[in-house]
């Protein structure tokens, strides 16, 4: 096979990667509108009650003197103060060994891969879901460590997702991977909207505790991770896998398995498949 079929056989494939994971985020959504379509219905009963308690509200407010606004959206990401998100990530990840891609101890009897592409949105599910209780409840407590792997399902344009893996795989340098990750999921922006910018990754970088910022910047250009994200890939394809989240686990050492999940938000399809393994 040419070069040229080759690589027009890779952009085939990315692409394929991209819309069947979009095929997957669209039937999860559309079954959370239905769920949503239901509690609307039951929100409408209580209209009438809630239009009264706003117009009661907003006399209070009228007559109050006056107050302070504060604004409901998130903080997008920055570089200054400590925003909610950074105290939360920071605090997850506290006293837990970092090795470049992996978190927890590394003699870990348990090993999860964990294939993520960093602007998947249904990525983003997990890390708010079911990931933080895994941390807690066997990360923490050494019995299992979870390697970040790089699969791009969701980012639209191949340099722009090795631009921004490359961007954590930097951070791991210095044992900072999983902050940079964890970041950028809870502070993703809107999906196809090409967000990632190289402000948007300097500014994810400032938030992370204790990261030197011209090592890290250094380190983005180091020709192996361009090598790591195309073996990860290539891992993926051996296993089959198509979309992310995806997942293997397995005794460490050994030989890994795929891990079926039954919820990104509930931990305890993965529980079960790890306690089997302890």
């Amino acid at each position: 096979m040419s070069p040229v079929e080759e690589d027009n056989e890779q952009d085939l494939t990315r692409k394929q990667r991209r819309e069947q994971a979009r095929e997957q985020r669209k039937a999860i959504e559309e079954a959370e509108a239905s769920g949503a379509a239901r509690r609307k219905r039951l929100i409408q009963l209580g209209s009438v009650i809630g239009a009264v308690v706003v117009i009661v509200v907003v006399i209070l407010v009228a007559t109050s003197g006056g107050g302070t606004k504060k604004g409901l959206e998130k903080k997008p990401a920055n570089g200054g103060g400590t925003p909610k998100v950074v105290t939360e990530v920071t605090s997850l990840l506290a006293s837990i060994p970092q090795n470049g891609n992996t978190l927890g101890d590394p003699k870990a009897p348990v090993t999860l891969q964990y294939f993520g592409d960093l602007e998947c949105p249904i990525c983003r599910e997990f890390t708010e879901g079911a990931l933080k209780p895994l941390i807690e409840k066997y990360v923490r407590t050494g019995k299992v460590k979870v390697e970040y792997h790089n699969l791009e399902t969701a980012t639209r344009e191949p340099e722009t997702f090795r631009t921004q893996q490359a961007a954590a795989l930097a951070a791991g340098k210095q044992q900072k991977a999983w902050d940079y990750i964890e970041l950028f999921y809870h502070q993703q922006g809107q999906e196809d909207t090409g967000y990632v910018t190289e402000k948007y990754l300097q500014e994810l970088a400032k938030q992370v505790p204790g990261l030197n910022l011209a090592t890290w910047t250094t380190d983005r250009s180091d020709p192996e991770f361009t090598n790591t994200i195309t073996s990860d890939a290539q891992a993926a394809n051996n296993v089959g896998f198509t979309g992310t989240p995806s997942f293997l686990v397995g005794k460490s050492g050994g030989t890994l398995s795929k891990l079926e999940y039954a919820s990104l938000s509930d931990p305890s399809s993965f529980e079960s498949a790890i306690n089997k393994l302890l």
